[in-house]
């Protein structure tokens, strides 16, 4: 399942013991959970609890052959966001986690983003440095959105090939760095880098003083 995850463009970090989600899910930032509920070392509920308890509100996913109606409503009742018998197609499962995923998102934020002097508007599909609109195209434009959507978080190349695929012709990685290069350059002075995690993809993040 996580290969055909990843295939299907989420980055995706996989453990199979409650201890050991629990520790990545409270120093990590992630944007949703598939959840088994049959762990070797607990039951998957244990999660769900633990993280409602915390207060955090990330969307939870369960993905569990328990298919008893009482199974469900307890899932559900614990603070799952969603609740999926196996077998399941991998199309509908990716669907169904992206529509968790926008959901949350769209409840969480804004549809602008001011990260130094950039301004970034996600409905208006324009971006501002220190007021003046920025001349992007259109695949310039959305590796911008898709890096300020995910701000301090690693977007991996996969992550913004998938994302910029609807805007025509499939692109290569080579065409993602040339992208982000372009970006950066007309972004720069506005206290906003791109930065490179090597390995791993882009974080678009805000520097302590902007380029005079």
């Amino acid at each position: 399942m996580s290969a055909s995850l990843a295939h299907g463009g989420f980055a995706v970090d996989w453990v199979d013991r409650v201890g050991d989600a629990l520790h990545l899910l409270g120093g990590e930032r992630f944007d949703a959970v598939v959840l088994d509920l049959g762990l070797p070392d607990r039951d998957g509920y244990d999660v769900v609890r633990a993280l409602r308890k915390r207060g955090q509100t990330l969307p939870v996913l369960i993905l569990t052959a328990r298919d008893a109606v009482e199974d469900r409503v307890q899932g559900l009742d614990l603070g799952a966001d969603d609740y999926i018998v196996k077998p399941v197609a991998m199309a509908e499962l990716q669907a169904r986690l992206r529509a968790l995923i926008r959901r949350s998102a769209g409840s969480a934020g804004s549809s602008r983003f001011n990260i130094g002097t950039l301004e970034i508007d996600t409905a208006g599909k324009r971006a501002f440095l220190m007021g003046q609109p920025l001349d992007l195209s259109g695949r310039e434009w959305g590796v911008l959105e898709y890096l300020a959507v995910h701000t301090r978080r690693i977007v991996s190349k996969e992550q913004l090939i998938q994302a910029l695929t609807g805007l025509g012709q499939e692109l290569s990685e080579n065409a993602i760095e040339a992208y982000v290069h372009r970006v950066r350059g007309k972004i720069e002075g506005s206290g906003t880098v791109i930065r490179t995690v090597r390995g791993l993809g882009y974080m678009l993040e805000k520097i302590d003083e902007p380029t005079p």
